[in-house]
């Protein structure tokens, strides 16, 4: 008797989860991240070939570009924007220099109630952090293996 209640339960319970559970369609997924991050990149080329257009050359221009992506990519998130963009354009919103902003300010916002030095001090690159330290490192292995391979010959 405990052994029917019991299958019953699991079968309540398997039936809300599939209930609750959300169905992607991953062309349509694709879609959406290769529109959004396409829209962010001629955002950047808008604003770079305008800085070019200016008459700065095209290190200066490229700095600008950069920095007010990260701008944007920052307001964007303090406005409560970037999330949304997220949900809707998936991993397109990952484009490196918006996707890198907004994983840095996110924390900082989030954790900002808890002060300068315990919430946003200790918080801020939570998601960022790693992919420093692993960037970071990679480039210090793929420096020696090239110093190694230059000082052999090699190269």
């Amino acid at each position: 008797m405990a052994d029917i209640a019991k299958q019953k339960k699991q079968k309540e319970y398997q039936d809300y989860v599939k209930q609750v559970t959300p169905t992607h369609n991953l062309f349509l997924d694709m879609c959406k991240a290769f529109v959004t991050g396409g829209a962010i990149c001629v955002i950047g080329q808008v604003i770079l070939n305008f800085c070019e257009r200016a008459g700065l050359d095209k290190e200066t221009a490229g700095s600008w570009c950069s920095l007010l992506l990260v701008l944007l990519s920052v307001l964007l998130t303090g406005f409560g924007l970037y999330s949304r963009l997220a949900k809707f354009g998936g991993a397109g919103t990952l484009v490196p220099i918006t996707g890198f902003a907004n994983s840095v300010a996110a924390p900082a916002i989030e954790y900002k109630k808890e002060g300068q030095v315990f919430g946003i001090g200790c918080k801020i690159f939570t998601i960022a952090g790693p992919v420093i330290l692993y960037g970071v490192f990679t480039s210090w292995l793929l420096g020696v293996g090239y110093w190694i391979l230059k000082s052999a010959g090699v190269l």
